[in-house]
């Protein structure tokens, strides 16, 4: 989701152990036009490493550096990385949050030095963040469990794959899920666990539950592709490439299941364009610019018929889509769509 540092943190970003590397243009001293925006994302998923190019695409084109973090998964260490930036005097900082329930002392402390703090893709439980740039995440559970009901005919035994539990990712998804579930009481929940959006710790997940429920399991709906993916390879390693399988993020990886057949469909949350989106927030907050502070990610549902489109913007057409990023993400704010790039199925506004 987002990238970047800055040559002045070096020393204080090296006792937390932060990776830092430049971006934007020139030296912030001698271009007083630049902007210096803080990121903290929760780990480097597939997810975040797209968007981190989505990030590196939009700063740029714009003048922004981006001083990069990753938390990888752990709160205090992501408390600690805030407060870094707060230090530094960054113009804004962006966050994808380990936990919804987390940072409320950096939040108030960001607002008390005048320094807008935007939690990105996941939220944070505070009223004092100068935006959030979210995805409607209850919709994609939904959308994901409803093509699984489809595809079962209404019936069967499922097992479902979270998110880190108390990211509000996880809790949205995993409630779009009950949404529709509620709708097919000849569904069956057989086991939920969360896999930490990780497809390592998914594969050996998915082994336990085909140990322990074996043929029972007829649908696997996971949170992420990456743990759908994991879930994949422990049906494939089991013989079972029968069972179908669900997603969410349009990952290079999850889209290729959808081509082939491996996965029944995903819901697209292009990284690159969601966290360019954050970043542009966050730069208009930064230079005390009107911007709408609660713009709102919808995402589109992957199937093999518009996989191709997908499959273009994020890995074979890839250079081309970054090249006209910056145009799109400002349109899209102008319009109010975020995830609007021209997948069939979606409306220009």
């Amino acid at each position: 989701m987002k990238l970047g540092t800055k040559t002045f943190a070096i020393a204080s970003a090296a006792a937390l152990g932060l990776g830092l590397t430049a971006c934007g243009a020139g030296d912030t001293a001698a271009n007083g036009d630049s902007t210096r925006i803080g990121v903290t994302v929760y780990d480097m998923s597939s997810f975040i490493t797209a968007g981190k190019e989505g990030m590196e695409a939009y700063a740029k084109d714009n003048n922004i550096e981006l001083v990069w973090n990753s938390a990888n998964l752990d709160v205090s260490t992501q408390a600690s990385q805030v407060d870094s930036m707060i230090n530094q005097g960054v113009d804004a900082i962006i966050v994808v949050p380990v936990q919804a329930d987390s940072l409320g002392p950096q939040v108030a402390s960001a607002k008390a030095k005048g320094i807008p703090l935007v939690p990105v893709n996941a939220a944070l439980n505070s009223p004092d963040v100068a935006a959030s740039v979210q995805p409607d995440d209850v919709a994609a559970g939904e959308q994901e469990m409803q093509m699984m009901a489809d595809r079962l005919g209404g019936r069967g035994n499922i097992v479902i794959l979270q998110g880190p539990l108390g990211q509000s990712g996880e809790i949205d998804r995993t409630k779009g899920i009950n949404n529709v579930l509620s709708r097919y009481p000849d569904i069956k929940v057989l086991a939920i666990d969360t896999a930490n959006w990780k497809r390592d710790e998914a594969v050996n997940k998915m082994k336990n539950w085909i140990s322990g429920f074996g043929p029972q399991i007829n649908g696997v709906v996971a949170e992420n592709d990456d743990m759908g993916l994991g879930a994949l390879q422990a049906l494939k390693e089991a013989g079972r490439t029968d069972v179908p399988i669900v997603g969410i993020d349009g990952i290079e990886d999850g889209l290729n299941a959808v081509k082939s057949g491996e996965f029944i469909g995903t819901s697209l949350q292009n990284g690159t364009v969601e966290l360019s989106a954050g970043l542009a927030v966050a730069n208009k907050l930064a230079k005390g610019e009107q911007v709408d502070t609660k713009p709102v990610y919808v995402m589109p549902a992957i199937t093999k018929d518009n996989v191709d489109v997908a499959i273009e913007h994020v890995v074979t057409g890839r250079q081309q889509f970054l090249d006209g990023l910056t145009d799109l993400t400002d349109k899209n704010l102008e319009t109010g769509d975020i995830a609007y790039e021209g997948i069939p199925g979606q409306k220009q506004p």
